[in-house]
């Protein structure tokens, strides 16, 4: 095996610990100072309402195995039936178990601080205040879900990856667009989409009571993201012209193609000693990943649409990627489900936790009258 099998890399692909990004375009102040739109200014309000402490929030006591942190069943591993799962022994497996969940994690990690300083571009550049002021909440959103995974990593898995190459190259090209609305499209449909359908699949999938409370939680968070997203594009890209809309069409059109042929985990492979090669057919051949790729469009196809991106181009592409019938798709309900499962698993812990104080209090009584 790779000498690499036992060690994360601490720092981005190039080497060095911090990642520059040229910032372009201009930082927009308004003077006025009027209500702005309703719709966007009760987001705002829930966004203040519904802020909320991770440390206090999440039981950081539930121990977590880091060598099976998701109970992910054998059958979802790429090398599942290979000539190479053959050689593995249990140990090499439980190995890949923590390193596949770390991969996973880290990129949660590295996007969630590409959507803070994508949401902090957005307060810079936006036009309107009231887009200003959600951002704003969004920002401290994005900071809580860093914060979040990098402990979930730190103290549980206690492994990081780099950042993928090409969700960093998709980070890169939103950053560095000089125009307003290319963070919203960038980190709020396509980066933050592909990760809610992959948290979602995480959270409906895992047995891990950790893990599934951090993801419902963060989801619950980022259906106020994507509404935000979808309100801003669909006011602005109605004033667009053909011209305007075909090259947001395009940049969605490459990110999709990006995100679904090389965000499938090989350099985990390859830190087990197989070849890069092979680990692209491996990977290619797994029908999990192909069941994974069609669920990480089930939350960007409704949205594209929903905000006025539908070009012939755009929708050929989609056939192409399998995934067009899912522009049908009810995202608004899609989005009150992440909510309302982030609420049932509150209500069941502090429930549960009612339950376990009285039966304490119960336990002092009777020990007290006890002769």
């Amino acid at each position: 095996m790779s000498s690499t099998h036992d060690r994360a890399a601490q720092a981005p692909r190039s080497g060095e610990p911090a990642w520059q990004v040229p910032a372009s375009g201009a930082a927009r102040f308004t003077w006025t100072y009027d209500e702005g739109r309703d719709r966007l200014l009760a987001l705002y309000q829930k966004g203040k309402d519904k802020q909320w402490d991770g440390v206090r929030r999440i039981d950081w006591d539930l121990e977590v195995d880091p060598y099976d942190p998701l109970g992910s069943p054998d059958e979802v591993n790429p090398l599942h039936g290979s000539r190479h799962w053959a050689k593995l022994t249990e140990k090499d497996k439980a190995d890949m178990r923590r390193h596949y969940a770390s991969w996973q994690f880290s990129q949660f990690l590295h996007g969630e601080q590409g959507a803070m300083i994508c949401a902090a571009r957005i307060v810079e550049s936006a036009p309107d205040l009231d887009a200003k002021f959600y951002s704003a909440t969004q920002t401290m959103d994005e900071a809580r879900h860093a914060e979040i995974y990098a402990r979930f990593l730190h103290e549980k898995v206690g492994m990081l990856y780099p950042i993928n190459d090409s969700l960093q190259g998709l980070l890169g090209d939103t950053l560095r667009d000089s125009r307003w609305d290319m963070p919203y499209l960038g980190m709020q449909v396509l980066i933050e989409g592909l990760a809610l359908a992959a948290f979602g699949m995480i959270r409906d999938t895992t047995d891990k009571p950790l893990p599934k409370q951090i993801l419902a939680y963060v989801m619950q968070d980022e259906a106020r993201h994507v509404a935000f997203g979808r309100m801003a594009l669909r006011d602005y890209y109605r004033q667009l012209g053909e011209a305007e809309l075909r090259e947001r069409e395009e940049f969605v059109i490459e990110g999709c193609y990006l995100m679904r042929d090389r965000l499938r985990g090989v350099e985990v492979l390859e830190n087990f000693g197989v070849p890069k090669r092979e680990a692209v057919e491996l990977s290619e051949q797994s029908d999990f990943l192909h069941l994974f790729r069609k669920l990480l469009f089930s939350r960007i196809v409704p949205c594209v649409k929903d905000i006025g991106l539908w070009g012939e181009r755009l929708q050929k592409a989609y056939l192409d990627m399998g995934v067009f019938d899912l522009g049908d798709s009810n995202l608004d309900l899609l989005m009150t489900q992440d909510e309302e499962i982030a609420d049932a698993l509150d209500r069941e812990r502090f429930a549960r936790e009612e339950r376990e104080r009285v039966a304490e209090v119960h336990e002092a009584v009777a020990q007290g009258e006890a002769p």
